[in-house]
């Protein structure tokens, strides 16, 4: 039989989650949203034959379901996910994890407990070039890695002004923890080794100035709140001997938006990038896989030919969960690096705070 799930959040991800999980064999049989109006907009649009609006409602009433994706703002994460936990369902959740560390450890001992798998949507892992890079890895062609540079860099790319994204009680910060995909994948080339030490600091420049709002659409908020960064910068040292720079905004003047993660292995080098086109727009984006090495004494720069995926790995990724629940792939991601991901982002916000470095 095949993998039955509902979906909590009539936001735009589903249009990424519904047809990864339906690519994988599964069957998406409810969504939920407090909204009912926008629960049954988002559920004739992917063709979704239940409706909800309330997931305690939903979990009661379709014990058939074997996972949820939980596709809301950032503060409800853990506590849906918990709830689907509790009640023996799968999760596979947006980014961030939760909220902070301490809600991630939670979780984590929610889906040991229950025994079902607990996933989240880091899609960058899941890029053609992510996945190109990782065989290169693995095959031991670069060596330990000492160092990557982890960069998600906007110009004009504040979500909306007043929202849950600029609410740090609804979204726990700005680009920081917003953006934290590339900290999250150079971790993962890195082998996520366990940190040691965080030296970060935030800036707000610009956040206010809605010159640099970003180009999707999202609705400003008159009256709502705008009290999280714009941008932030740091290092982290591992107990391992590696280290990371991250450079992350949403208002930064550079000259365009990127989203990369450069590293330096002890054989080799690598850079998997997108060069994003003007104001954020896909279809003028440049795509990167590099592979650098010496070869008789030359230097040798190898481009890697990759496939084209302008969902940046968002609906591989969905598949991804239904195969890991199935068990015929292994998960792209596990609670452990979700855990060491949010305490790296914990002691970047303490970090910044207190203007010190800041033992993990």
């Amino acid at each position: 039989m095949s993998t039955k799930i509902g979906i909590i959040g009539a936001g735009g991800m589903a249009n990424y989650h519904v047809p990864g999980f339906r690519q994988a064999g599964a069957e998406v049989v409810a969504l939920c949203d407090v909204s009912e109006a926008a629960a049954r907009k988002a559920a004739d649009k992917h063709g979704i034959g239940r409706v909800f609006t309330d997931v305690a409602d939903m979990l009661a009433r379709m014990p058939e379901l074997d996972a949820v994706s939980v596709i809301v703002p950032n503060k409800f994460h853990a506590p849906l996910a918990l709830q689907a936990l509790a009640a023996g369902k799968h999760v596979f959740c947006e980014k961030p994890p939760a909220l902070n560390a301490a809600q991630m450890a939670e979780m984590q001992a929610a889906a040991l407990k229950a025994g079902r798998t607990l996933m989240f949507n880091f899609n960058n892992r899941a890029r053609p070039e992510s996945y190109a890079m990782m065989d290169y890895i693995k095959a031991g062609a670069v060596g330990p890695i000492n160092t990557c540079q982890a960069k998600w860099i906007r110009r004009t790319g504040i979500p909306g002004f007043g929202g849950w994204f600029t609410t740090k009680a609804l979204s726990g910060g700005g680009p920081l923890i917003d953006l934290l995909h590339m900290i999250d994948l150079g971790l993962y080339f890195m082998g996520y080794p366990e940190p040691a030490h965080v030296l970060a600091r935030t800036y707000y420049d610009h956040i206010k100035n809605k010159e640099f709002k970003g180009p999707w659409g999202i609705p400003d908020v008159d009256n709502g709140v705008t009290d999280v960064e714009a941008a932030a910068h740091g290092f982290v040292t591992f107990k391992s001997g590696q280290a990371m720079s991250f450079q992350v905004s949403w208002a930064e003047m550079n000259l365009r938006e990127e989203v990369s993660v450069t590293f330096q292995g002890t054989k080799a080098g690598g850079l998997v990038r997108r060069l994003f086109g003007v104001d954020g727009i896909d279809s003028t984006a440049i795509d990167s896989c590099e592979f650098y090495t010496q070869d008789n004494g030359r230097s040798v720069n190898h481009n890697v030919p990759i496939a084209a995926d302008e969902t940046m790995g968002r609906v591989r990724s969905a598949v991804n969960f239904v195969c890991a629940i199935e068990g015929t792939e292994a998960p792209l991601n596990t609670p452990d690096q979700a855990l060491a991901l949010m305490r790296i982002i914990d002691g970047a916000y303490q970090s910044a705070a207190t203007g010190k470095p800041v033992a993990l």
